[in-house]
């Protein structure tokens, strides 16, 4: 185990970290501080483990670094389906029913029990957000492949805010054979929250660029650009994207279309 950004020995100043951890409710984890995570599989790669079950998630999130030559053969299991956003650089990725390259804004959903390989494209690193679930069937529905780019997603208003949009990449919304949905969103400096929201669903965040105040639970928090953020369910969250020059995105996953067990 070693720290993802390369720092060892002592810092010049007092250790400090912006990171907070309230399990089952919510974590907010900063890049300075995170470790590499050895795991079998993974080969060539720096894996660190964001979010998992230890903090509250029904999911596990990961931030994967591919070097020349990575790659992992069997990403995700019986009983799970899986989820890869390309941050930077190129990946080959592959499961049962496609086989694509990935730039940069490239992703593949791979449904219950379907693992999917991945390997470097390029000389580059390339950087991974993924993501793994246990699948909740519905009877009558099943959930598909899907691959695409997020460049050739619309960006949609997002309730009605034209300061404030969001993008789909999977088609939740129409078909129950999903029981998840991944988004982006992307709001303009000063844009927020048209309100704090309170729901079952959780959530766990990447941010791909700018800053933001969120609310998370009572307490507000200054997010930015490589932080990661696990909401629990019935976490109260909102925020403002705030900054001089560059706007909020992040990645998300949110739980939907099916009921509470009991």
């Amino acid at each position: 185990m070693s720290y993802l950004n390369g720092q060892t020995g002592y810092r010049d100043d007092l250790l400090a970290t912006r990171s907070v951890v309230k399990k089952e409710n919510y974590v907010l984890i900063e890049p300075d501080g995170i470790v590499k995570n050895a795991i079998p599989g993974y080969e060539k790669c720096d894996v660190t483990i964001l979010g998992s079950p230890a903090m509250g998630a029904s999911f596990a999130d990961y931030l994967v670094t591919v070097h020349e030559g990575g790659n992992n053969p069997a990403f995700g299991g019986e009983g799970l389906e899986t989820f890869i956003y390309v941050i930077e650089g190129s990946v080959k990725v592959k499961n049962a029913d496609k086989e694509e390259t990935l730039t940069e804004g490239g992703y593949i959903y791979s449904p219950v029990s379907k693992t999917v390989s991945f390997a470097n494209a390029g000389k580059e690193d390339a950087k991974l957000f993924a993501y793994k679930r246990r699948y909740e069937a519905l009877e009558g529905h099943s959930a598909h492949t899907v691959a695409g780019n997020a460049d050739n997603l619309p960006w949609t208003p997002y309730e009605g805010m034209e300061n404030c949009f969001i993008r789909d990449f999977l088609p939740a919304a129409e078909d129950f054979g999903f029981d998840m949905n991944m988004h982006i969103l992307r709001f303009h400096l000063g844009a927020s929250h048209g309100y704090i929201e309170t729901h079952v669903q959780e959530h766990g965040m990447y941010f791909l660029s700018g800053s933001a105040m969120y609310r998370l639970d009572n307490d507000w928090v200054p997010v930015k650009k490589g932080d990661y953020v696990f909401m629990d369910a019935y976490c109260p969250q909102a925020c403002y994207a705030v900054g001089r020059e560059e706007e909020l995105t992040y990645i998300y996953s949110k739980d939907c279309n099916r009921d509470v067990k009991l």
